[in-house]
């Protein structure tokens, strides 16, 4: 009988001793599983903070980082739509409980070293910016990549750079390296000199049509700046109205233009047996099919013609 009585208190010390040290391991080294299993508890459990961000601060108001957050929108207590209004530093970073006791419970954290999943942490933002600009969100690309709000956006500051037409292209070709690259080659959209910016023509946080363009198909995005190659036209030229990429990379090119290639490689992808047009250029390039423009010296009017006899898109 004592034996087992001294089997059932080691057992008991040993569950108490478990415990412990699963609560004393900072919540910073949890497990992504472990970490959403507390928080999901602790808004089950919904023990917010009655002094709000007060309580927070009184920890944290030393971090230039926290306190640039009353420097921005998400910051200020006289907006109906901040979180400041309502239930300030938790309506983002979850109930307060028992966290500030000595920091063991944890709260949803944004930054480069947390545990949480990008779906997690971007639930978090969806909860207010739900409006018709995020309708594509759960499809875009962005998402199925599991990118992150945060990985974009900075809220503790007082102007987000990627709200600004001038540091927009920044972010995004921290990530997209390929069209940093492009935008800097000798022919390209005006990119690199900050005159356009990347949401001109995409919309990051997805769209109707392809490649998160802001427009249905690609030759809407295009003829939204050229107008005057949108037509229609008495002869078109198929290329132009199936795709205006199946000729131009809108991002940058070695050839003038955007050209893909240069004429007359580029025509002949499809114009081969059409008399003249597979002829062999020599090297010297001293003919009309392979000096100047090459087949646009006859053919000029590659976009499309309205004159009636402009078949051959020549004039």
């Amino acid at each position: 009988m004592q034996l087992r009585i001294y089997n059932i208190f080691y057992g008991i010390a040993a569950l108490v001793l478990l415990s412990f040290s699963i609560q004393a391991v900072p919540w910073s080294q949890l497990t992504a599983e472990q970490l959403a299993q507390q928080l999901e508890q602790k808004f089950a459990e919904g023990k917010y903070s009655k002094k709000g961000a007060d309580t927070c601060l009184m920890c944290h108001k030393k971090s230039d980082t926290v306190m640039a957050l009353f420097d921005g929108v998400h910051g200020q207590e006289n907006n109906a739509k901040s979180p400041m209004a309502g239930l300030q530093c938790e309506a983002c970073h979850g109930p307060l409980g028992k966290h500030n006791k000595g920091g063991k419970e944890p709260m949803i954290a944004f930054g480069k070293d947390s545990q949480l999943d990008a779906g997690s942490k971007n639930s978090v933002c969806l909860g207010c910016h739900n409006d018709p600009k995020q309708m594509a969100w759960h499809s875009s690309s962005h998402n199925l990549d599991e990118v992150a709000c945060v990985d974009c956006h900075q809220i503790h500051t007082a102007k987000d750079p990627v709200m600004d037409k001038m540091s927009v292209n920044d972010t995004c070709t921290s990530c997209h390296a390929e069209v940093k690259a492009a935008m800097n080659k000798r022919s390209s959209h005006l990119l690199k000199w900050d005159h356009m910016s990347c949401i001109d023509c995409h919309n990051p946080h997805g769209s109707m049509g392809e490649s998160a363009l802001n427009q249905i198909t690609v030759n809407d995005t295009c003829y939204s700046c050229h107008a005057e190659k949108r037509g229609p036209f008495l002869w078109e030229h198929a290329p132009v109205t199936d795709n205006c990429a199946s000729c131009h990379n809108p991002h940058g090119s070695v050839n003038e233009s955007l050209l893909n290639s240069r004429a007359p490689q580029l025509c002949q992808q499809c114009h081969m047996d059409d008399g003249h047009a597979s002829r062999v250029v020599p090297q010297d390039g001293q003919d009309a099919f392979g000096g100047g423009k090459s087949c646009l010296n006859c053919h000029s009017q590659i976009h499309g013609s309205n004159h009636p006899a402009g078949s051959k898109l020549q004039r």
